[in-house]
């Protein structure tokens, strides 16, 4: 089967070409990979490293993204894409040796899947990326997102990095470029609504490089909570239950400092509820640290994944549905 990777990218000089150099090592046979690098107008050296590379493989395609967005960035290599699966790889990530392989070996395997799929593994690049890595692969940090916590074979309801099927987009259309966030969600959501099956397997691994930044986190994290609105406006449902938790425990948050100072148990009952949280907080932690010292610090980065995603699905509940806005302008910048 010929398979094509489309990469969006921008300003990605630190990691575009181990992206790259990590498909034309694969064991999957050469002349049947063509890769897509979309790049959305980088100022650094991105472009160089592209071309640079492209000149001794001539399987590596460069494609400018103008809009400088990622759905469309997708769409620009996967139109331009003539093979019979088309992965979707993030430039901050490194693939298996065997990752097109496996992927392959599930759509061949089940007919009836139409996006196959892996584990994502964290490279740390600095003692902050590391605490954050930790958060982001325990099920307390992103709830039963498998494809971060690695804990499940088999149907799931999204992956990231995508292998798809190209009937898949002959059938539903493309990623929706109303979209800066959460594009993948809601395609595969759409995936889903149309009979198709998505199918994780462990064997499938890629590696991400962590941001190494809580303020880059918190943007990213608010950012999807409150594209996460935009998304089920567009379906009218709500897309998964997982997305709602954070904005429970905002409000229970918020509600808590007025509501404990009305009767001696509502504090308690608050206070109890908290200690509950912080209590199994740490017991997840601990789960996925290295170290008793690292405890705190996975605890604060739980505290600021649910604060983010809840407060961002709040100001996006406030803007779509309550006032039918359209996204504004600063919930589209980069996160990076």
């Amino acid at each position: 089967m010929k398979v094509a990777i489309v990469i969006p990218c921008k300003n990605e000089e630190d990691y575009i070409e181990k992206c790259i150099l990590s498909i034309l090592h694969s064991n999957y046979p050469k002349e049947l990979i063509s890769i897509y690098v979309c790049d959305g107008l980088s100022t650094d050296k991105t472009l160089e490293i592209v071309e640079r590379i492209i000149r001794d493989h001539s399987c590596v395609h460069l494609l400018i993204n103008k809009a400088q967005t990622t759905p469309q960035g997708l769409n620009l290599g996967l139109k331009a894409a003539n093979s019979d699966v088309k992965i979707i790889l993030g430039a901050h990530s490194k693939v298996n040796p065997n990752f097109i392989q496996e992927n392959v070996n599930i759509l061949q395997k089940h007919p009836e899947v139409g996006c196959a799929g892996g584990v994502i593994k964290n490279v740390f690049e600095n003692k902050t990326s590391e605490i954050i890595g930790a958060a982001m692969s325990s099920p307390f940090g992103v709830g039963n997102a498998h494809f971060r916590t690695g804990v499940k074979d088999g149907l799931v309801d999204t992956v990231a990095f995508g292998a798809y099927r190209k009937e898949v987009f002959e059938d539903i259309g493309y990623f929706d470029e109303e979209l800066v966030r959460n594009q993948d969600d809601e395609f595969n959501f759409r995936l889903s609504k149309n009979g198709y099956k998505i199918f994780l397997s462990q064997k499938i691994i890629s590696l991400y490089y962590v941001r190494a930044s809580y303020k880059k986190l918190f943007k990213q994290y608010y950012q999807y909570g409150y594209w996460k609105v935009f998304v089920n406006k567009k379906h009218q449902t709500v897309t998964s239950i997982r997305q709602l938790i954070p904005m429970f425990f905002v409000l229970f948050l918020s509600q808590s400092l007025f509501s404990s100072f009305l009767h001696e148990y509502l504090f308690f009952l608050n206070l109890m509820t908290l200690v509950i949280y912080i209590v199994l907080a740490f017991v997840f932690a601990n789960k996925v640290s290295e170290s008793l010292k690292n405890l705190p610090l996975i605890v604060v980065t739980f505290l600021i994944l649910h604060l983010s995603y809840g407060a961002g699905y709040l100001k996006g509940i406030y803007d779509f549905i309550l006032l039918n806005k359209k996204p504004v302008k600063k919930s589209m910048e980069l996160s990076r």
